[in-house]
C-alpha cells in the first residue's frame, strides 16, 4: 500500500486525453501474473468499465463530486480475477460513497502508460480530479476496504454481512431452521463464503443430519483457518469416532474413580453422542486426578471439545475457566 501522499514528480506531466495536463505518478514497483480475466462489471452505476477516451469524464471530472477508484487489468491478469469482485463487493458496501472504473490496459494502454502503471492489478483512488492514494496487487477484503474507507470515512456492513450476522445470532439462539435458511441465502450471493458453509454444516450437524454437515463442511477449502469451520471440522471428528456404550464404563468408574482409561473413554463416548457437558466434566476430573495422565491425552482431548462446541455455548467459555482453575491453581 503505498498510503496518502503526494503524486506527482518534477519534469512529469500526465496527459489525459480529452483534458488538461497533470503530473505523472512515479511508477509502481510490482509483479506480473498470469491468466483468465476478472468479473464483467455490475449492471451499477457505481462500477463500470471505462477506456482512455472516457477516463477524463469517468474518473476525473467525476472524482469531483465523489471519490472514485480506478482497477487497471488485463485478460491474462490471475490476480485480478482474485481482486475485481472484492473490490466491488466493498463498493457496493460503501453505499455510493464511491465508485469503481475498471480499465483493461490491453485495449487501453495510455492512461496506465502515463500513470507508470508498471504491474497489474494496480489500483488509484481519485479525489477532486487528482490520484491521492493507490496500492498494487490482489490485496485481502479487509485491507480494500480499509483503503476506501480512508477516501469515504468508515464503511457499515454489507447486506451479505448482515445476513450471515442474522445467521450466527439466530445459531446462537438455537433457531436452527431460521440459521440454516440464513446461511443457505449468504451461499446463494457468495458460494464460497466460508463462514457461511461451516454455519450451514453446524446447523445440519445440530439436526442429526451428520451426513449432510460433512458434504456441507468439504465445500470449504481444505487449507482453510476459518475459525467457524475449525470448529464444525472438530465437532465432525468426535461425531464420526466409534462411540462405546456407556453404562459398562460407567459402572467402572463406580467400583474404581481413579480408573482413568474407563473415564477418558466415557468422556469420548459422550462427546460423539452429543454430550459435550459431560465429555468436559469427565476430562476435567480426569485432569484434576491426574494431569499428565497418557502424556496430557484428557487436557488435548478437552481443547478438541472446547473447539467443537456450538458458538454462544457455555460449555467451552465456563469449561476454560474451570480448566485455567485447575492449571494454576
Amino acid at each position: 500500500m503505498l498510503g496518502n501522499r503526494t503524486f506527482g514528480s518534477a519534469g512529469a506531466k500526465l496527459t489525459i486525453p480529452g483534458g488538461p495536463a497533470k503530473a505523472a505518478t512515479p511508477g509502481l514497483v510490482g509483479m506480473g501474473a498470469p491468466s483468465t480475466p476478472p468479473a464483467q462489471a455490475a449492471p451499477d452505476a457505481l462500477i463500470k468499465d471505462a477506456t482512455d477516451a472516457s477516463f477524463m469524464v469517468d474518473v476525473v471530472e467525476a472524482s469531483r463530486t465523489q471519490p472514485v477508484i480506478v482497477d487497471f487489468w488485463a485478460p491474462w491478469c490471475g490476480p485480478c480475477r482474485q481482486l475485481t469482485p472484492a473490490i466491488e463487493k466493498v463498493v457496493n458496501a460503501a453505499g455510493g460513497a464511491v465508485k469503481l472504473v475498471k480499465i483493461n490496459i490491453d485495449e487501453n494502454p495510455a492512461i496506465a502508460g502515463q500513470l507508470r502503471v508498471q504491474s497489474i492489478p494496480t489500483v488509484y483512488a481519485f479525489v477532486n480530479g487528482q490520484p491521492v492514494d493507490a496500492f498494487q496487487g490482489a490485496l485481502p477484503e479487509s485491507q480494500i476496504k480499509a483503503f476506501i474507507e480512508r477516501l469515504t470515512g468508515p464503511v457499515g456492513p454489507s447486506d451479505l454481512e448482515e445476513l450471515l450476522g442474522l445467521a450466527k445470532e439466530s445459531l446462537e439462539l438455537g433457531d436452527i431452521g431460521g440459521a440454516a435458511q440464513s446461511f443457505a441465502g449468504v451461499l446463494q450471493i457468495d458460494p464460497e463464503n466460508v463462514p457461511a458453509i461451516a454455519g450451514l454444516a453446524r446447523c445440519y450437524l445440530m439436526g442429526g443430519d451428520t451426513e449432510r454437515a460433512v458434504e456441507i463442511a468439504a465445500m470449504a477449502p481444505a487449507d482453510s483457518k476459518d475459525p467457524d469451520l475449525a470448529g464444525v471440522r472438530a465437532a465432525l471428528s468426535l461425531a464420526a469416532a466409534p462411540v462405546s456404550e456407556t453404562s459398562p464404563l460407567e459402572q467402572k468408574l463406580v467400583a474404581n474413580p481413579d480408573d482413568h482409561e474407563a473415564r477418558f473413554e466415557l468422556a469420548n463416548a459422550l462427546a460423539g453422542s452429543g454430550d459435550l457437558q459431560g465429555a468436559v466434566d469427565h476430562l476435567l476430573t480426569l485432569i484434576e486426578k491426574d494431569r499428565s495422565w497418557n502424556d496430557d491425552a484428557a487436557r488435548k482431548q478437552l481443547l478438541t471439545v472446547f473447539e467443537a462446541a456450538p458458538p454462544g455455548s457455555d460449555v467451552a467459555r465456563t469449561g476454560r475457566r474451570r480448566l485455567s482453575a485447575l492449571l494454576f491453581a
